[in-house]
């Protein structure tokens, strides 16, 4: 919305574009809101627009149900049936995200209706296992089963998160591509993930949750996001980050959602994606450990920085966490929650 001034006159005077007023709400995840990642916009309306943090998109699922409103959310696509069937949010007008032709299309995954599309890829990461390199032998990384190993009981650790925890139960059950997941598959994690249970010494919220765990020696082992191996490795710890233990990794992919009915500005909301598809945020993102979804910009990275990132190209299987059914996520949902209950 554009501010206007009066100037001496009856005539009201537009602030120019660099001055315009933000009004946006974004619901996202804490670190999201570097403006690093958002320039264009900054620069357009004079900063960045206002947040709203979630710990989990379950819980932001709960708060938009209760009534809350914002304009645009960053959720990762298993999510996005859920929102979708809930009445949440809407499709986009694709005609209007300059990049949204460069965008890969490996990471949109399936669509709801034949021809709206209600989310468009943001960024991407791997879920693997990171490690203390002093004290974890490279060859007990070699298996998921370490997370069951007894000699690692209280040392260990994962997201509390229910698609990281799934992603990790349906690789080392045998499972690759968890939306062909059947009774039995979703049987056989759940029960993976209960025998796991004992072993685990807390479950992490948050990348620097779990750089204080890992630097303190708390945890040894831990089922972790790409970022968290750049952030330790530069500050001299000994970790390693292990993307090809023999049943797999996982690819972590999160987007946009236009949410129904927002308060604030549409144009702004297409502002800000073409802000943070812009091929400026491209590095950023990379150095923080997040790959972008901007392909075309993303080619002229080198294979040595994706490294460095944790985003090197590995020769092992890959679950990629695209959208599940939403009836299959949320018994993922009640499962989990009752295993950190210990039942």
């Amino acid at each position: 919305m554009m501010r206007r001034l009066l100037a001496g006159t009856t005539a009201l005077l537009a602030l120019p574009a660099a001055a315009q007023e933000a009004d946006l709400l974004i619901m996202d995840y804490a670190g999201f809101e570097d403006p690093r990642y958002h320039t264009a916009y900054a620069e357009r309306y004079g900063g960045s627009p206002d947040y709203s943090f979630f710990g989990d998109e379950e819980e932001a699922f709960q708060k938009l149900r209760t009534g809350f409103e914002a304009d645009l959310a960053h959720i990762c696509s298993d999510s996005v049936p859920k929102w979708t069937e809930a009445g949440l949010i809407e499709p986009w007008d694709t005609d209007r995200v300059a990049a949204y032709d460069d965008l890969n299309d490996e990471l949109i995954g399936a669509q709801s209706g034949e021809s709206e599309v209600f989310y468009l890829p943001a960024d991407f990461g791997s879920t693997a296992i990171a490690y203390n390199t002093d004290e974890v032998p490279a060859e007990d990384v070699a298996s998921l089963e370490v997370f069951k190993d007894p000699a690692y009981a209280g040392r260990v650790t994962m997201p509390d998160n229910v698609a990281d925890a799934y992603a990790l139960a349906y690789l080392a059950t045998g499972v690759t591509d968890w939306t062909q997941a059947t009774e039995e598959d979703f049987e056989a994690a759940t029960a993976w993930l209960r025998e796991v249970h004992p072993n685990i010494r807390t479950y992490w919220a948050d990348p620097a949750e779990l750089a204080q765990l890992m630097a303190s020696g708390e945890v040894l082992i831990s089922w972790a996001w790409n970022e968290t191996y750049p952030t330790l490795a530069d500050e001299g710890f000994p970790i390693g980050f292990e993307r090809e233990p023999e049943e797999g990794s996982s690819l972590w992919v999160c987007g946009w959602v236009n949410l129904a009915d927002g308060p604030g500005s549409e144009d702004q909301v297409y502002d800000y994606l073409d802000a943070y598809y812009a091929p400026s945020s491209t590095r950023p993102l990379l150095e923080d450990g997040f790959g972008h979804a901007n392909a075309a910009a993303m080619a002229d990275v080198s294979a040595d920085d994706l490294e460095a990132a944790g985003l090197g190209e590995v020769s092992g299987p890959v679950l990629a966490q695209l959208p599940q059914s939403a009836d299959l996520r949320e018994r993922q949902i009640e499962a989990f929650e009752m295993i950190k209950a210990g039942f």
